[in-house]
């Protein structure tokens, strides 16, 4: 009997050793069978994912998505899918997250800015109150801190409010 390759039979339909028909034989029973392992039932043509879309993302990210794929008991295909489907068969939230991130991300940068004016005005009225100049505009600046800590904290309820809703 040659190599299937060079003509002779394929290895799975090689002749059975002798002993192999009889029911007395000793080295066919010696080695253990199996276990049969059940197999998931197939998707028919229509529902079979054939599209294999890719992305990119850095360690941090990468390691946020397996380690919700792992809560999950996902794979991080199967977590990445079901997440992917799940934001576009809602679009209207979707985009009103996306839209709420924008909002949130711009009066971040909002109060960022206000807050370094404040800075800057209150670098000056120390600088005057270190020389022993007069600071007549220390009680603005006072104020200004004051609405802007008011302003920080009104975000934050907000924000906070709209996470417990959502969430």
């Amino acid at each position: 009997m040659g190599d299937g390759a060079e003509g002779g039979l394929h290895p799975k339909q090689q002749e059975k050793h002798p002993c192999h028909r009889s029911s007395s034989c000793q080295h066919a029973s010696a080695a253990p069978l199996k276990p049969r392992v059940k197999q998931r039932e197939r998707l028919r043509d229509d529902d079979k994912r054939t599209h294999q879309p890719s992305c990119r993302m850095n360690n941090r990210e990468y390691r946020l998505l397996a380690d919700g794929a792992a809560a999950c008991g996902m794979s991080i295909a199967a977590f990445l899918a079901r997440a992917g489907l799940n934001a576009a068969r809602d679009l209207d939230r979707t985009a009103a997250e996306v839209a709420g991130e924008r909002e949130v991300v711009s009066e971040l940068f909002a109060l960022r800015r206000h807050l370094g004016q404040i800075g800057n005005n209150l670098n000056q009225v120390a600088k005057a109150a270190n020389s022993g100049a007069d600071a007549p505009q220390a009680s603005a600046v006072l104020a200004a801190v004051h609405r802007a800590a008011r302003r920080v904290d009104a975000f934050t309820q907000q924000y906070l409010s709209n996470e417990n809703r959502s969430g």
